[in-house]
């Protein structure tokens, strides 16, 4: 898969997102400082939101409308997203910003017009998020323009992720990856189940990663170890400015140190390969060898008293311990020699 210029494979470093939702709090300024921020702290991309409230629901009260048992209790659907959404207007000055900053921007589509609209901005793919991977006609549209395609799980079963691959993949889009996700609001981890980010990848051949709401970076540590190759944080200027996203977003300390372990948890998963390095060779010289630890006369016999497996490795390998024992050495030996094969008469 590639994403503009950033190519993500099995070798490859992690796409890091930051998502930018809500985050803006109502303030195209406070969005463009908040894009510039996610650049210092490390982000490959920053991820938009295209919706309106009346592209997402209907303005109802009625029952069904109302939110319950989540951090937006009290609000009806409309409401939520009236507040939370990113005025199409600002788009393409944030896809410009961005650009300038050396960071890749594209969005989640959340309806046709909004699909049609990224398109003009010329996208260089499309993230699928939680709640809209069982919007097969959506997913459907989306896939046909031939941009990657990124699918979050978190409400998926596994036959809704199947209907969604087999929608990417009856219109002729195979560039698809699947994000594990925990769709809660924060997230507890002991519901991350970070292992299902390797079965993903596997299961279905496809490139996998996090979209992450829990608290703090464990997660998206744990993720990179099990191989996650895109990972993405709710990314905020600070809390205190507030907003539907603030509580579980990450603040641009939080979200550098988040990307520094990742980078360094890369660099920690390696390759398998059993040479040493030249550190772990020089490290061999705190390893144990055959020393004489009592001074020994030439003709005397070797004894459990002489010699000893002690460090440094200079000398015989342990190994040949009980082989040299009772064996006659050829010359004085001083304590502190390490004990070679040439010391030896039967040598």
């Amino acid at each position: 898969m590639k994403i503009d210029s950033f190519e993500i494979n099995n070798s490859s470093p992690v796409f890091i997102i930051a998502e930018l939702s809500a985050n803006h709090n109502g303030s195209i300024e406070v969005a463009i400082e908040t894009i510039k921020a996610a650049k210092r702290a490390g982000a490959n991309c920053i991820k938009l939101q295209t919706y309106t409230a009346d592209t997402l629901t209907i303005d109802s009260d009625k029952e069904d409308f109302l939110i319950k048992g989540t951090i937006w209790e009290g609000k009806n659907y409309y409401q939520l997203y009236q507040e939370a959404y990113t005025p199409w207007e600002w788009h393409e000055e944030l896809f410009k910003v961005a650009k300038e900053e050396g960071l890749i921007c594209f969005s989640s589509p959340f309806d046709k017009t909004a699909v049609d609209f990224l398109e003009e901005l010329n996208v260089p793919a499309y993230k699928i998020a939680s709640f809209e991977i069982t919007d097969i006609p959506l997913i459907e549209y989306t896939a046909s323009k031939g941009k990657p395609i990124i699918l979050s799980t978190g409400i998926a079963e596994q036959a809704d992720i199947e209907l969604a691959l087999d929608a990417c993949k009856r219109v002729g889009n195979n560039d698809i990856a699947l994000l594990k996700c925990t769709s809660s609001y924060p997230a507890p981890i002991e519901e991350a189940n970070m292992c299902m980010v390797k079965d993903l990848a596997e299961r279905y051949n496809v490139i996998s990663g996090l979209s992450d709401h829990t608290m703090g970076a464990t997660v998206p540590i744990v993720a990179t170890v099990f191989g996650a190759k895109i990972i993405e944080k709710h990314f905020i200027l600070d809390r205190s400015i507030g907003g539907p996203d603030a509580s579980f977003s990450m603040n641009e300390e939080e979200f550098t140190a988040m990307v520094k372990a990742i980078r360094e948890a890369e660099s920690a998963i390696g390759v398998v390969d059993y040479k040493l390095t030249e550190k772990q060779i020089k490290g061999k010289d705190f390893s144990r060898s055959l020393y004489v630890v009592e001074g020994i006369v030439a003709g005397d016999v070797i004894t459990e008293e002489n010699v000893r497996s002690i460090r440094p490795g200079f000398g015989m390998h342990p190994k040949h311990y009980n082989e040299i024992l009772g064996q006659k050495v050829l010359t004085d030996l001083e304590k502190g020699d390490a004990l070679k094969w040439e010391h030896l008469i039967n040598n």
